[in-house]
């Protein structure tokens, strides 16, 4: 369950957590027409700071522009509102979730001139994978669904209707004893975990899977450039899952996950069964520059 706070920003006014109700035939509630964010907000020494916000709310317009849905607030005031939920809920670390939905009206596949609501939850979240996974690794299953063909949907929205494909991946996970799961493409290639990118390194070499199967994670475009300052040589590439299986290392990353270490997928151990040194590396750095820490990557963070 998650902790409650106090306010929730909805189309342009703050009201009462318990008070952010939608009509039961809200249109996105039936057909999953919608798109949100998942961002996060640390706590540093200067303050309360968002990471990468500027990206974040950009890729919330390209999905809903992409989606055909015309956001009512510019992106300025979008970010503000942000930054204003995190003050006004007095939070000094928070999980950020915007959503772009369309309201009530018209029933059907085609919404018409339903209305475009806007939502801003923030809330206490600490490891999406628990702790022990951000220290020690997590185990990990080859998921029996299979990520969406790029014809099939959008694959560069964060639409909401997509996310039932996770749902999916993830029960069936958490039901066999793993902790997550790992998807792969239409063509048999390791594509993404259920929210979260992947990461394999071998021979030295990180390798994470290319864009057109994947979404464009932010988190997961920093660690590419941070590997890339640290001299790490860095390749997209197509994978299969036995090469998962004989990586010298594997991690996930994303809003949520940030840098999780996989320390076995399908009952293989990765590596000698512990975070790896690239791993762990990439993992102490970002947390350095998530808390204001490396003043090379100051410009990632948006004072509250």
């Amino acid at each position: 369950m998650l902790t409650e706070s106090k306010k929730i920003w909805m189309d342009g006014k703050f009201i009462n957590w318990a008070d952010a109700n939608v009509h039961i035939l809200t249109h996105t509630l039936h057909y999953g027409t919608g798109a949100f964010e998942g961002i996060r907000c640390y706590k540093t020494k200067s303050g309360s700071a968002v990471f990468r916000l500027k990206e974040h709310v950009d890729r919330l317009f390209d999905s809903c522009h992409i989606l055909k849905i015309e956001i009512p607030f510019s992106r300025k005031e979008i970010s503000k509102a942000i930054t204003d939920s995190v003050k006004v809920n007095g939070l000094k670390e928070c999980y950020i979730r915007p959503i772009v939905f369309l309201g009530y009206g018209a029933m059907g596949l085609y919404p018409k001139e339903n209305p475009v609501r806007v939502a801003i939850a923030v809330w206490p979240w600490g490891a999406y994978l628990g702790e022990d996974g951000i220290k020690n690794g997590i185990r990990v299953k080859i998921s029996s669904f299979t990520r969406q063909h790029v014809n099939a949907t959008l694959t560069k929205s964060k639409t909401c209707g997509d996310y039932v494909n996770s749902t999916f991946a993830k029960r069936e996970a958490l039901e066999c004893g793993y902790e997550e799961a790992l998807l792969l493409d239409t063509s048999g290639f390791v594509s993404e975990g259920t929210g979260q990118n992947i990461f394999i390194v071998r021979n030295g070499m990180l390798i994470t899977p290319p864009l057109p199967s994947v979404l464009e994670g932010i988190t997961r475009k920093s660690i590419m450039e941070m590997a890339h300052k640290e001299k790490i040589e860095v390749r997209e590439a197509n994978f299969t899952r036995d090469e998962v299986y004989i990586a010298d290392e594997a991690f996930f990353t994303g809003t949520a996950a940030e840098v999780t270490p996989v320390r076995e997928v399908d009952g293989r151990t990765i590596g000698n069964g512990k975070p790896g040194p690239i791993t762990k590396k990439l993992q102490s750095l970002f947390f350095k520059v998530v808390k204001g820490e490396v003043k090379a990557y100051k410009s990632w963070l948006t004072s509250v």
